[in-house]
């Protein structure tokens, strides 16, 4: 079915090749949701997860393989994006369960601090280790050097919220390790949207001499921070009364925050990642409805997943990552490493159970949407070596976005976690049945 549908739009593209239009995107969007979900099924057979079946699928289709589509198309469907990230967080939000963070308290926050120290500093001191492989750091001044990789170091630290939640979705999987995992990873990526913004105003001396530093950044950062926060405690407690009062069209209210509340933000400069992660966490921490919100997410997430993954493949430059491998597996790799080193060196400190000390690293070697919006930050901030910085952050990303999930479902297989219950490819398109 794959191979027939596959040769079906090749025909249709070279007979046609000037097609475009909605007609054409709609095309689009039903090849990378069957592609993707046929490709994850076959996959599946070898264990690994459903989201490389996703990239897959986006990778041979998309404009660098055989060009099912091409950039505009690809393009065109950056909104499926919005409205998955903002599912993705407050589906984040709404699995994040206070209790269970406080008591693995100890090992989360040996955890944090262990990663982010061991990997600032992993990444900062390869990335200047191997400066001579990098094109874009050629004649560049000692201050500078520094700079970039100060700004690679934090580029190094998030995880994927996206591919983490792709996997526990798939696999259904509860115990320690996914909750930890769960819980480090959006902990972690609210850490490093603030370190990013307060990294970017200490290098920009460095990199530009004729910089001033300005403390009015960090008072803008604090206000936005806060509305944010503030954004999403209001948002929360409103989808909590609307779960008990109404509960219905949940479709419809998930669809319009995804789309017109993330572009609101956007348009107040607040964050919506932050904002619709508080706003799952309020739902599931101070209301009785989260396992609502959950099952409503995951009716509408489930296809909304396929897309997303899909077009991030699709997304992935193979002309560019095959020019810049060398340098992108050393970066990766080193990454990976760290990782391992420091979420053993937590566990010794935390005295965690067993299969933290043997796995925890497994699940926080994912890169995806995050780290890609923050090289967009980094690129947009610093237009001088911006564009350079960010094809490198994309090979890199690559690399970790398909290695990590595999790792991750592995070790989830290997723990004992994984759910004997397989989650359905396409989900039912009834309404979800009440907890209880």
């Amino acid at each position: 079915m794959l191979a027939a549908f596959g040769s079906l739009v090749f025909f249709v593209t070279r007979a046609v090749p000037e097609t475009h239009g909605d007609a054409w995107l709609i095309a689009a969007i039903g090849f990378l949701l069957i592609a993707g979900t046929l490709t994850s099924e076959l996959l599946e057979v070898i264990g690994l997860p459903h989201i490389t079946g996703y990239l897959l699928a986006g990778m041979i289709a998309g404009p660098y393989a055989l060009r099912l589509f091409d950039e505009h198309t690809v393009e065109s469907l950056s909104p499926v994006n919005t409205l998955a990230l903002s599912l993705i967080a407050l589906a984040g939000g709404a699995e994040l369960e206070l209790t269970q963070v406080r008591k693995a308290l100890r090992s989360l926050s040996w955890a944090l601090l262990s990663q982010f120290l061991f990997n600032l500093l992993g990444a900062a001191t390869t990335f200047l280790a191997i400066r001579r492989l990098v094109p874009f750091a050629h004649g560049l001044p000692t201050s500078a050097l520094v700079g970039m990789a100060i700004l690679w170091a934090v580029l190094a630290t998030p995880r994927s919220p996206s591919a983490t939640l792709g996997v526990l979705s798939q696999t259904r999987a509860h115990g320690p390790l996914a909750s930890f995992t769960l819980a480090f990873v959006m902990t972690c990526d609210v850490f490093v949207i603030v370190l990013l913004a307060l990294v970017i105003g200490l290098v920009r001396p460095l990199v530009d001499p004729s910089a001033v530093f300005s403390s009015e950044d960090f008072l803008t950062l604090g206000h936005d921070l806060l509305a944010s926060v503030a954004l999403g405690t209001t948002l929360g407690v409103l989808l909590a009364a609307y779960l008990r009062v109404v509960e219905r069209q949940m479709l419809l209210i998930l669809v319009a925050l995804g789309f017109g509340a993330s572009k609101m933000m956007d348009y107040l400069h607040f964050d919506p990642l932050l904002t619709f992660m508080v706003a799952g966490i309020v739902v599931r921490n101070m209301s009785e409805q989260g396992k609502k919100l959950v099952a409503s997410i995951e009716q509408t997430g489930s296809i909304v997943y396929v897309v997303f993954f899909a077009t991030a493949g699709a997304h992935l430059d193979l002309p560019l990552l095959r020019h810049l491998w060398p340098v992108a597996l050393i970066l990766a790799g080193s990454r990976a490493t760290v990782t391992w080193l420091a979420a053993r060196t937590a566990n010794a400190f935390a005295k965690g159970p067993p299969v933290l000390r043997r796995w925890s690293w497994a699940g926080l070697v994912s890169q995806a949407g995050l780290t890609l919006g923050l090289a967009v930050v980094i690129a947009r901030e610093f237009p001088s070596f911006g564009s350079s910085f960010r094809s490198l952050a994309v090979a890199t990303i690559a690399i970790n976005e398909m290695v990590g999930p595999v790792l991750f479902k592995f070790a989830l297989d290997r723990s004992g976690e994984t759910s004997p219950t397989p989650a359905p490819s396409f989900p039912s398109m009834r309404p979800p049945p009440l907890p209880g």
